[in-house]
């Protein structure tokens, strides 16, 4: 596998990793700012992610394996670019010449961040500049200084070009971005976003997949961070599968305390939905809405022997139901005899 395809998939899982982690609070906001999740939006910020890390990925790594490398100096010069030029033009194929497609690389490098400013900032373009240029300088930064002394010299060139390029790309990207339509780049609404809004089977499927997302990352950090944690106090590379239960758990009695106390679960809370209108005491109903949720699909694997079908048959009801209960109440309202509504309508 080359370096360049390497960054690339690192890049991808990162910031998948990130998306992952932001998934519910960015659901949540959307639909607090314009009352609704912008698709287009949510694609142009899961590409903003993959690029943040695509970044640092392509100018710091492949890092060093040892200290046995040569250590590079640095270029003061801002007119090198110049004898660059002209090295490739000397050379009768400019256009496969490294000098110069290492000068477009480093500009197009920085083209997405004046445009996902623009586009997703709502920033113009002497912020895109400014924020070319500090990117740009903290990465040579940490390259002449060997990743902040974790290496004795710089194993990359600190170079006042980069620095340049760098920043014309930032502004040659916060001008592309004009090319967009305003409302796009605004991601303006014509209803106000404390306006009710339809309850569609997307929106109830989209507050089972924050569920789902939240639930497995607050599981997963918490599994993480107590085997860390025992792992370091402990002197041990091996802690078995008790930090797991301890995440699931956690994430049990989370989304348990959200669903008892207010009525909604997590998922329900990120896109504005709640049941109402229970036919049997509140109580019961709140404690039947969490059984038709990601806690119950969690409980059943428990289920000695027949766990795992049950958790698939549970999760196939789940989803088909929010097609055949009306209106797209699924499984939770179902058992729970509530009906499901926008969280902004008047209650009667």
């Amino acid at each position: 596998m080359t370096t360049q395809i390497y960054n690339a998939l690192l890049a991808v899982a990162l910031g998948a990793v990130v998306c992952v982690a932001l998934f519910v609070p960015f659901v949540a906001m959307s639909y607090r700012r314009r009352g609704r999740l912008t698709w287009g939006r949510a694609l142009l910020w899961i590409a903003a992610a993959v690029y943040g890390w695509a970044i640092w990925t392509y100018t710091l790594i492949p890092l060093p394996q040892s200290d046995d490398f040569a250590c590079v100096g640095v270029n003061l010069n801002p007119l090198a670019f110049i004898d660059d030029i002209n090295a490739a033009l000397a050379t009768g194929s400019p256009l496969t010449s490294m000098f110069l497609l290492q000068l477009v690389f480093n500009i197009a490098l920085f083209v997405p961040l004046g445009f996902f400013l623009r586009v997703l900032g709502g920033r113009g373009i002497l912020v895109a500049g400014l924020a070319g240029l500090g990117i740009s300088l903290l990465i040579e930064l940490t390259q002449v200084t060997g990743v902040w002394g974790l290496y004795h010299c710089a194993y990359r060139v600190f170079d006042v070009v980069d620095l340049m390029s760098n920043t014309l790309g930032a502004l040659v990207g916060s001008v592309v971005a004009l090319m967009v339509p305003v409302r796009i780049r605004t991601g303006a609404a014509s209803t106000p976003a404390d306006a009710p809004r339809p309850v569609t089977r997307g929106r109830r499927l989209l507050a089972m997949l924050c569920d789902a997302a939240g639930f497995w990352m607050v599981s997963v950090s918490v599994t993480v961070g107590v085997a860390l944690v025992y792992s370091a106090l402990a002197g041990v590379t091996t802690v078995g599968e008790w930090p797991a239960a301890v995440g699931t758990i956690t994430a049990v009695v989370i989304w348990s305390a959200v669903t008892l106390a207010t009525g909604q679960s997590v998922g329900d809370f990120a896109v504005m939905l709640r049941y109402v209108d229970a036919r049997v005491p509140l109580v019961f109903a709140r404690v039947l809405r969490l059984a038709g949720g990601v806690v119950g699909w969690i409980a059943v694997d428990y289920v000695p022997l027949i766990g795992g079908q049950l958790q698939t048959a549970f999760g196939l009801a789940a989803v088909v139901l929010i097609f055949l209960a009306p209106d797209s109440r699924g499984l939770p309202g179902l058992i729970s005899t509530q009906r499901l509504t926008d969280a902004r309508s008047r209650r009667d």
